[in-house]
């Protein structure tokens, strides 16, 4: 009996091998499974719009060489100039008030030309800083006031629109980069357009039931969404204010890519990176037909109802249309649109096929749709508004140029790519992530995308930074030898250099 041990030893070893083996094999097997990329993503086809371009790249280095000779100039040799520049626009801008115009009026042009003119001799040297941002912010309620009277889908409305408003921030933001830190103004009013629903107070500002917060995160793929369409803007999110009539408590509705809608407070609302928000309000004065002064409370009531009621899912194909999912911006059309209000008289359209291709990649089939930037140019709304975060002004400017430059390399058939042989594993973590979702938990992938899709998101975080980081080195080396801080058109010519240094 003794000799049958070995034996008996070979056939446990020999099993334990093949249960390894097989083991093995199914891992193996599993792993090649998971290793089958996704379908090709189904897309919705765009209605063909066209990019805005500016065009204008000799005129902003013209603008940037007049600001290097006025620095060089004591204030008393340019200040004469300054109150000249600023009167002449003034002046533009008051012919302008006096009558309702058509979008293709000569003097929008002569007031955008003034105001690029007086930008550099503002930011020279800084001591009309208030006047001008008071102008800038004139100008932006004198252009939303006059074009309650255009066809927003006019794609000449829409130009003259976003080369007044988003022109304006454009030319303060460069000055206000000018002054020191500590120096840059947090805060701008708008216009203070009245209303009768419930208010409280945010950041000092009142603010009221029905307001709509748009608002710019800190990471790439917002820079992503503010850029990624036919007009770029500055801001990537949007929310729904909704007051309590008799505590005056604060909610916010928002529909986040990590957890679908949600209501917040206003403090973690506030919590989380915010580089910029602005307050829009619906106009219910003078309005015709007459708005119920307490429409904008329903509204956002029930917003508030819908979002407690039961858990909706973020809608990653970003389509307007589907109330089965939200994203951020059908938080607020959807809640107006039940009381005869159509937000985004204006629709998003992206029509770059690069942009399109790597939208399309991380699950958007819908581009003809509302995005947070465009919201601005709803003539229904007024701007109420809007705070900067000081100390990452630049660093929303440096985030937008990269984003810009990675777009334009998507135009030249860039892909989006990921590592695939990480895939498998992202796919068994998004698995884990489904039974976190079904009991109401946040997983490491969001709710309705892919495995893939957040491999892609990864990768394109990471080569933002990248290139990013470079220009960052850059920019400092600039402001060290020119001893003011790079225009954003340099930034854009920074970010090219650096792509092309990393090979990208």
């Amino acid at each position: 009996m003794s000799k049958d041990v070995p034996y008996i030893k070979k056939q446990k070893i020999s099993r334990k091998f093949k249960v390894t083996g097989a083991f093995l094999l199914a891992i193996l097997v599993l792993y090649l499974i998971l290793l089958i990329p996704d379908s090709p993503p189904r897309i919705i086809p765009p209605v063909r719009g066209s990019e805005f371009a500016w065009n204008q790249d000799s005129l902003w280095y013209a603008l940037e060489e007049q600001f290097v000779i006025y620095r060089k100039m004591d204030h008393s040799q340019v200040a004469g100039a300054t109150d000249a520049s600023l009167l002449a626009t003034e002046k533009a801008l008051g012919k302008i008030k006096k009558e309702n115009l058509p979008p293709d009026s000569p003097l929008f042009h002569q007031l955008e030309t003034a105001l690029f003119k007086t930008a550099p001799l503002v930011g020279a040297h800084l001591n009309r800083l208030n006047d001008f941002l008071n102008l800038s912010s004139d100008i932006r309620n004198t252009v939303k006031e006059q074009s309650r009277h255009w066809d927003i889908k006019d794609r000449l409305s829409r130009q003259t629109l976003y080369r007044l408003l988003y022109g304006s921030r454009a030319a303060v933001e460069e000055v206000m980069l000018q002054a020191p830190q500590k120096d840059i103004p947090q805060f701008i009013a708008g216009y203070p357009e009245p209303s009768q629903t419930p208010s409280a107070t945010m950041r000092g500002v009142q603010i009221h039931s029905g307001d709509i917060l748009v608002s710019r995160g800190g990471a790439p793929t917002s820079a992503f969404i503010a850029r990624g369409n036919d007009f770029p803007g500055n801001f990537s999110h949007v929310a729904l204010v909704h007051v309590e009539k008799n505590t005056h408590r604060v909610s916010i509705v928002e529909a986040l890519i990590e957890r679908g809608v949600i209501v917040s407070t206003m403090e973690e609302y506030l919590q989380n990176t915010k580089l910029r928000i602005m307050v829009l309000r619906l106009r219910t004065n003078g309005t015709t037909p007459a708005i119920d002064p307490m429409l904008p409370h329903k509204a956002a009531t029930r917003a508030l109802e819908t979002a407690k009621k039961s858990h909706i899912p973020y809608d990653f194909e970003m389509n307007y249309q589907d109330q089965s999912k939200y994203f951020c911006a059908e938080v607020a059309s959807t809640a107006y649109k039940e009381f005869g209000i159509k937000l985004w008289m204006g629709m998003t359209n992206i029509s770059s096929a690069g942009t399109i291709r790597w939208l399309s990649y991380v699950g958007t089939r819908y581009f003809e749709t509302q995005e947070p930037s465009d919201l601005e140019y709803d003539p229904q709304l007024t701007v109420v508004a809007e705070w900067r975060d000081p100390k990452t002004l630049f660093k929303d400017h440096i985030d937008n140029a990269v984003i810009e430059v990675m777009l334009d390399y998507a135009d030249a058939g860039k892909e989006l790519d990921y590592d695939i042989f990480k895939l498998p594993v992202a796919r068994i973590v998004k698995f884990y992530s489904s039974l976190l979702n079904k009991f109401g938990k946040i997983g490491p992938i969001p709710e309705g995308m892919r495995a893939s899709s957040a491999l892609r998101i990864k990768g394109l975080s990471k080569d933002h930074e990248a290139i990013k980081s470079r220009v960052e080195a850059m920019a400092k080396e600039f402001k060290t030898v020119n001893h003011y801080t790079a225009p954003y058109w340099q930034l854009i010519k920074f970010a090219r250099e650096a792509a092309e240094e990393l090979n990208y």
